[in-house]
């Protein structure tokens, strides 16, 4: 009986010798890779709100004087040069007045030049002693009298003349036309817009909600988040914060490198830094996406043997002002450590 309970002694201690590498083997290691410990970090906090493609400011192109609007020459983005005439308003009582004024002016010198013969007459007339001083005095004060009503006719002349010339259209700024949608032939007052054209560099206008008006200054980053937008960055800074709230809104002026007026009043969807936050980030490479659901390792140590564990954990990322970078909303927590292995380099052939 001792010798069966020897034997099975024996049995035991081969079996538990023989399962220790056996556990050792199950504590693997990690593959090759990139660890990250998380840590909360600061970044600065962006606010999403919607933006306009603007210009600095908008030149009306107004007229001056009532009339018909005769010509015009220019159509929505078309680009025009400061100076240009782009119009022409006509309006037929002034040429009347004008040539009544040019009347006057004829009828005055008239008048001058028989004050100013009887003034010479006089003049010789007295020089032989036949008219006295007060005689002459008078004949050289109605000669100047005379003179300074060919002044003002001339003068009454001109200026009909020059209202005649404010007709023309002019451009008031070098830029592209927005609007121009009155017609050749229609009836225009004094005052009444005709066209509208873009005066200045053009910038991105924001309206941003008046909670936040104290927390945006100038050279704040402001990102372009639309997909649609290709040219130019998409990254500028704010470069004016206007003192005025209107509507609880407050406007605010933003430029982008390579921002064009080709499309003025477009809408696009943008985000402002109104300060900073801290959050997670992490680098892109630490997240992967599969079936839909992004998705980062966690390397947990185990409680027997001390061996690394990888496992997959869902997650809920935000883009961050850096395209390598992305922040963790839910998902892991700070202290924990992400995994990201290591991607084998391509060998390409000689």
């Amino acid at each position: 009986m001792s010798k069966w309970l020897w034997l099975a002694g024996a049995a035991l201690a081969l079996s538990g010798c023989g399962s220790q590498p056996e556990r050792d083997s199950a504590a693997a290691t990690l593959p090759a890779g990139d660890s990250l410990r998380l840590t909360v970090t600061e970044i600065p906090a962006m606010k999403a709100v919607g933006a306009e493609i603007a210009t600095r400011d908008q030149a009306e192109v107004l007229a001056r004087i009532p009339g018909i609007l005769t010509s015009l020459s220019v159509t929505e983005g078309d680009m025009v040069q400061k100076g240009q005439r782009i119009g022409m308003i006509v309006d037929s009582r002034t040429g009347y007045e004008t040539s009544a004024y040019g009347a006057q002016v004829a009828a005055a010198e008239a008048e001058a030049a028989r004050a100013n013969a009887d003034l010479a007459r006089i003049r010789d007339l007295y020089n032989n002693g036949v008219y006295a001083q007060a005689r002459l005095d008078q004949a050289v004060a109605g000669a100047r009298a005379a003179d300074a009503q060919v002044a003002a006719a001339r003068a009454q002349q001109g200026a009909s003349a020059s209202v005649a010339g404010q007709g023309a259209v002019i451009a008031p700024a070098s830029g592209r036309v927005l609007r121009a949608d009155i017609p050749a032939g229609a009836p225009v007052a004094p005052g009444m817009s005709i066209a509208t054209v873009t005066a200045g560099p053009p910038v991105l206008r924001l309206m941003l909600p008046e909670s936040v008006a104290g927390q945006v200054h100038p050279g704040a980053r402001v990102t372009i988040t639309s997909d649609d937008i290709s040219n130019g960055s998409r990254v500028g800074q704010v470069t004016q914060i206007y003192p005025a709230i209107t509507g609880g809104q407050v406007r605010v002026d933003a430029t982008l490198p390579g921002l064009t007026t080709q499309f003025v009043g477009r809408r696009v969807s943008t985000s402002v830094e109104i300060g900073t936050r801290m959050a997670l980030v992490v680098p892109r490479s630490f997240v992967t996406t599969r079936y839909g659901m992004d998705q980062v390792q966690i390397v947990s140590v185990e409680t027997r043997g001390g061996g690394k564990r990888l496992s997959m954990v869902p997650v809920q990322i935000a883009p961050t002002a850096d395209p390598a970078k992305v922040e963790i909303l839910s998902g892991v927590s700070a202290g924990d450590t992400l995994f990201a292995p290591r991607t084998p380099a391509k060998v390409t052939g000689q």
